[in-house]
């Protein structure tokens, strides 16, 4: 067999893994069974509230993929398998939500290249089982980073957080992101805002478990209509602002007029590369796929230039942070004081 052949193979098999973890992620088996530690299909069905056929057959096809081991009809977690539990540490959920809605988009794609059609932000929810795990992904995509690399690599929070200052995060999804900030800042205040009623729902239970309900709340609301009963210290806008780029002019002005004086409006964004050779290196080549999904929806990556100037045409002065070799871009716009 050539290598092109055998290296398509390893590529469909990845891809199988993933949407077979997928299952088991939607369906919460990998937490039934990491609280039972071994259970046969049918227990694994009852304690996971789901069809005991159905999981008959995924416990077979996951111990193939050596995401389960066996003893007769007894199935338990591999190491393999462990990772893909919402509570594992460097959870793998991620991956197989990922690749699943990676899928949809581009049958998405595919399909709407004949016509031109952006269908919009409602291609998201076409998928029933996704939406719910679209925050968690985000979560354990990005709070890593934003905890260990950009807030303490940016001054702003601290500054927010010495005065026990006004957090908005504006397209919130679960909440990770005000809830995060409200753990590592003991003194800020969060507010969280989503289009989303699931997703409002979740992050105000996530507040709850974390213990910050105090500080942090979250409601209905998005970058077109909402209104605050204080000027913020920071409207953080997180993989957001490209949703909504058509009306960057509009929406940098209402940044700006609910920010306190001195407060900043902080835009976390992949960063499109300048130079198209950037999308060969292993961690950008993703982005390029990634736009075209966008596209679907209506949007585009942005370079930090773009952002920049906007935020000067609103009355903001800018200034860039990159992380991840570059490849993320957060771009502080502050009000005048």
């Amino acid at each position: 067999m050539d290598d092109a052949k055998q290296q398509m193979i390893s590529s469909m098999q990845g891809a199988a893994r993933l949407h077979l973890a997928y299952i088991g992620v939607a369906n919460g088996l990998f937490d039934a069974l990491g609280r039972l530690a071994a259970a046969t299909p049918a227990q694994l069905a009852d304690a996971a509230e789901v069809d005991a056929a159905y999981v008959t057959r995924w416990c077979d096809a996951a111990f193939g993929f050596e995401l389960l081991d066996a003893d007769e009809d007894t199935f338990a977690l591999t190491e393999l398998g462990a990772r893909f539990r919402s509570d594992a540490d460097a959870t793998l959920l991620p991956f197989a939500v990922n690749v699943v809605l990676g899928a949809h988009m581009a049958e998405r794609a595919a399909g709407l290249m004949r016509s031109g059609e952006r269908p919009g932000e409602s291609v998201l929810a076409e998928q029933e089982t996704v939406l719910p795990l679209f925050g968690p992904m985000l979560e354990h995509t990005f709070a890593p980073m934003f905890e260990s690399t950009i807030l303490p690599a940016v001054p702003l929070y601290r500054e927010v957080d010495d005065r026990g200052g006004l957090v908005v995060d504006l397209g919130c999804g679960n909440g990770w992101y005000v809830r995060a900030l409200a753990k590592r800042c003991p003194h800020v205040r969060g507010v969280g805002l989503d289009g989303f009623a699931e997703n409002v729902a979740q992050a105000t239970r996530l507040a709850n478990r974390d213990g910050v309900a105090d500080r942090v709340r979250f409601q209905d609301g998005d970058i077109h209509h909402f209104t605050l009963d204080e000027p913020a210290d920071l409207i953080a806008m997180n993989r957001a602002l490209h949703h909504v780029w058509e009306q960057s002019d509009r929406v940098m002005h209402t940044l700006a007029e609910h920010l306190a004086p001195g407060g900043a409006a902080v835009i976390w964004e992949p960063r499109w590369p300048d130079d198209r050779a950037t999308l060969r290196h292993p961690r950008a080549r993703g982005m390029g796929l990634q736009n075209l999904m966008e596209h679907v929806q209506g949007n585009h990556f942005l370079r930090p230039s773009e952002i920049e100037d906007a935020m000067r045409a609103a009355g903001l002065e800018p200034e860039v942070h990159l992380f991840a070799e570059g490849h993320e871009q957060v771009v502080v716009g502050r009000k005048p004081a």
